[in-house]
């Protein structure tokens, strides 16, 4: 198996050798043995481990990367694998209610398919029957400015509307998406005053970060799997 220098594995992987100190002292890398003048020697099982952390970092983040990566060093290939399927099944999700909210903001009279009956005014309690959303929650976003309700004059409830409806139903789809508040806000607002082409274009927007996000995923898996596939060999090798 080909030896390799810290520096010329920094080169290859693009980072700075104390890039390579720091993947080490995490835990999340193979001790390297050392050449009679101290330096690190690392091998094709080290290369494999740094590129597959540099490609993993950005598409799934350092807490994730880190359990992935220390499953496959302690021999566990397939929690690793399980690990990274479920980030994508969130990913999908995050796509599908995307997907949904870009729907409506394209068809704003488009019918909803709702538990109750939409009336001219509603409580809160009546309107998260409607929309499947706990109170709390419509209460927070109000909170964060994201709906407006109007208030009862004598007793000062909360009154909502079918817009109020379709905004919390634009919420909830949201909510676990990477919408941050202000784009939630905007879209929001948009449905309110029947102007969503900035809210489309928001919306457009957090799709394509999606895509991006799937697109590095997937090259991170791609070096998942040649980081086992060189690991495997030299198991192999040992015998």
């Amino acid at each position: 198996m080909k030896v390799y220098k810290p520096i010329e594995i920094a080169r290859i992987v693009g980072v700075s050798t104390s890039a390579l100190r720091h993947y080490e002292s995490w835990g999340i890398v193979p001790k390297p043995e050392r050449f009679e003048n101290g330096y690190r020697k690392y091998t094709d099982v080290h290369l494999a481990y740094f590129r597959c952390l540099r490609a993993m970092f950005p598409a799934f983040g350092h807490a994730l990367t880190s359990e992935v990566v220390l499953d496959i060093k302690n021999g566990n290939q397939d929690q690793a694998f399980w690990r990274m399927n479920k980030a994508q099944a969130d990913l999908q999700y995050e796509k599908m209610t995307t997907d949904q909210t870009l729907e409506m903001l394209r068809n704003p009279e488009l019918p909803l398919s709702l538990k109750g009956t939409i009336k001219e005014e509603m409580t809160i309690g009546e309107v998260a029957e409607i929309t499947d959303v706990l109170p709390s929650s419509i209460r927070h976003w109000e909170k964060e400015g994201l709906i407006t309700p109007k208030r009862n004059l004598e007793n000062g409830y909360r009154i909502y509307q079918s817009t109020h409806v379709r905004q919390i139903l634009l919420l909830r789809t949201m909510r676990k998406t990477v919408f941050f508040i202000d784009q939630m806000r905007e879209i929001v607002q948009a449905v309110e005053h029947h102007s969503v082409q900035k809210a489309k274009q928001s919306a457009e927007q957090a799709r394509e970060y999606i895509s991006e996000r799937n697109r590095l995923q997937m090259n991170a898996i791609y070096e998942v799997i040649r980081l086992c596939k060189v690991i495997n060999q030299e198991d192999e090798d040992d015998y």
